[in-house]
């Protein structure tokens, strides 16, 4: 984790209601594209805990030009939308394209000066309106899965945050909005179908949380097992906690990912094994899993790499280069979300090729989501879904944060936001139909006003 870099120069947008939102506006189906980043962006943002800077209070000089700060202001309900540019990008995948940032929030946005000639973004959006814009699995789930979702969400962002009251207060200290803490992906830019039920388990479930020991349990989740879960001290290396321990899971068949089979030609592995650096390129006779390092035969040699390394240098070559062919299908014909999703498989040889057999997608710790999935099928309650997985723990009541702020984007070059609601204003000038475009300027930003064709 790295601390944030205090900067001279910072833009606010604000919106100015006395309630959230007017009509629910619905959050992303589980599972697909991140506010949308297309092509390949840069790595995902840090989860840093470090308090963000507070905007500059140097009076503004005018609607356009370089700034100390400036707040956007929606009269009524709204949101806005925000589309990024990313610092072009060298690649040699084939198919690459340029990545862009694109997603609509509601609540105040935060631009700052990143590292470089790059901006970072944090909005600041209500404890409720986060939750709602968790995406982390299908709206159209059972009842008792959504709200064991809901529960975990929020006590893990809780634990992620230290949050222990009082209740309503504003949070300061950011969360990131990856898989790297939970997916956050505020309002859609298209509505999703069925979204009122997990809001409708965000809402029921509102002040519930894990609790342990008096502070929120760290309710870490994860996709799919490979039949049963492990402790986070086996996991991770933390200091092992009574509500982490492992468990059986016999109820995430549902998954497309809790059995997969990928055929891997021998000429294609070397390749991606000669682009990572991790063997010449050469003839493939025999691969084989030994724990945790593969052996490659081949070339009069044999070459062991790290199980981890080998995974993921697989994963991140096999699409690059050939983006048509990798990843492979999943048993019920959906793409696998990567070559080889898990450490878990065995090794066997076939054809000219090896072929990986194996089950599950995730780190492996706490709750199963396909495994929730299932057990609400069997009519299982919120509550015992929570505790199979939490080590008994039990929903309570516990103090939740009026507002939290989440680092959504970092690494950009430039932003435009568009206000989707009347009223706006920057620095008391009316917006009207026009955008902000914030660029780097100097040493902080330069904020201008434009009409959209012009931004």
């Amino acid at each position: 984790m790295r601390p944030f870099r205090a900067v001279t120069l910072a833009l606010t947008l604000a919106f100015v209601t006395s309630a959230c939102t007017g009509a629910d506006p619905g959050v992303g189906e589980g599972r697909s594209p991140e506010p949308d980043v297309t092509s390949a962006a840069p790595s995902p943002v840090p989860t840093s805990s470090t308090q963000g800077p507070t905007p500059s209070t140097t009076p503004v000089t005018g609607p356009t030009g370089p700034t100390g700060s400036t707040t956007v202001a929606l009269g009524g309900a709204g949101s806005f939308r925000l589309d990024g540019t990313y610092p072009p990008i060298e690649s040699s995948c084939r198919r690459f394209r340029q990545p862009t940032f694109e997603a609509r929030y509601p609540g105040d946005v935060l631009v700052e000066r990143g590292d470089g000639k790059t901006l970072r973004v944090i909005v600041s959006v209500s404890f409720h309106d986060y939750l709602r814009g968790i995406a982390e699995v299908p709206p159209t789930w059972p009842a008792a899965a959504l709200e064991a979702q809901a529960i975990a969400a929020r006590s893990y962002a809780l634990a992620r945050i230290g949050f222990t009251g009082p209740d309503g207060a504003t949070l300061e200290t950011p969360i990131c909005a990856t898989t790297d803490c939970q997916v956050y992906r505020g309002i859609p830019l298209e509505r999703t179908p069925g979204i009122e039920r997990w809001y409708a388990a965000v809402r029921r479930t509102r002040g519930r949380a894990l609790v342990f020991d008096g502070r929120p349990a760290d309710a870490v989740y994860f996709s799919t097992s490979n039949g049963r879960t492990y402790g986070n001290d086996e996991v991770f290396g933390s200091a092992p906690l009574p509500y982490l321990r492992g468990a059986v899971e016999l109820d995430d068949g549902a998954s497309p990912m809790s059995r997969w089979r990928v055929p891997l030609p021998y000429d294609d592995l070397s390749t991606f094994l000669a682009t990572r650096g991790l063997r010449d390129e050469g003839r493939i006779t025999h691969v084989r899993r030994r724990g945790g390092t593969v052996e490659i035969r081949g070339g009069g040699g044999t070459t062991r790499v790290d199980e981890a390394e080998f995974r993921g240098a697989v994963n991140g070559a096999a699409p690059c280069l050939f983006p048509g062919r990798y990843p492979t299908d999943s048993r019920f014909g959906t793409d696998l979300p990567v070559t080889i999703p898990s450490r878990w498989y065995t090794t066997a040889l076939g054809r000219g090729e090896v072929v990986f057999e194996g089950r599950g997608w995730g780190h492996g710790v706490g709750l199963v989501q396909w495994g929730a999935y299932g057990k609400a099928r069997k009519g299982w309650s919120t509550a015992r879904i929570l505790a199979h997985y939490y080590g008994g723990l039990e929903p309570r009541r516990f103090p939740e944060p009026g507002a939290i702020r989440v680092l959504v984007v970092e690494g950009i070059s430039g932003l435009t936001i568009t206000p989707e609601a009347p009223g706006a204003s920057v620095a008391g000038d009316q917006l009207e139909d026009r955008v902000v475009v914030v660029e780097p300027g100097g040493d902080g930003l330069r904020v201008r006003v434009r009409r959209p064709a012009e931004a």
